[in-house]
């Protein structure tokens, strides 16, 4: 083959073609309770602990995304977005989703600390194979959290609510009912 023929692509082309940038959105759960501060962590289809997160829709905003499928996810009907936590990012190679089977992802999750109501339980979503809900106390969720890309995002979180600089009542926050 003619190393020069239009229908041969250069491996940098190859790679650019086979390669996906994705943007997702997710919270970092707490509550008030008289034990203390709860951190909400969900058992995903992988049989870990992480945190609710998912796709942003096209025309939406981040933090609404984040609002959304931390909702669906945990089945929870009151958060409040307290602040923006941060972004992680990560490669993998999609091996589910059959219009893009093989294609390695470069996927981009942005996380909000976000508040429920203090007697809040939460309903894992089946459809999506989240499996359970726990709610750990401060002290315990470095220990729970089963991504390591991750805890940065859960330090900033816990170093928050250790400070007791946010509250109930934080003026900047956003309610989904």
């Amino acid at each position: 083959m003619n190393p020069h023929s239009p229908r041969q692509s250069s491996p940098k082309k190859d790679r650019e073609e086979r390669t996906k940038v994705e943007i997702s959105a997710g919270g970092i759960v707490f509550k008030r309770t008289p034990k203390g501060v709860r951190i909400a962590f969900i058992m995903d289809p992988f049989s870990k602990w992480a945190f609710a997160k998912g796709h942003v829709e096209k025309g939406e905003a981040i933090v609404d995304a984040a609002l959304r499928e931390t909702r669906e996810e945990m089945g929870l009907g009151r958060l409040r977005v307290i602040e923006q936590l941060g972004t992680i990012d990560f490669w993998f190679r999609d091996r589910y989703r059959p219009e893009t089977k093989g294609v390695l992802v470069h996927k981009y999750v942005h996380y909000f600390l976000m508040q429920a109501p203090s007697r809040a339980k939460g309903s894992p979503q089946r459809k999506e194979k989240i499996r359970r809900i726990i709610w750990v106390g401060l002290r315990h969720a470095m220990r729970t959290s089963s991504y390591e890309d991750v805890q940065p995002i859960l330090e900033k979180a816990i170093a928050s609510l250790a400070n007791g600089k946010r509250d109930d009542h934080t003026p900047s926050s956003k309610v989904v009912r």
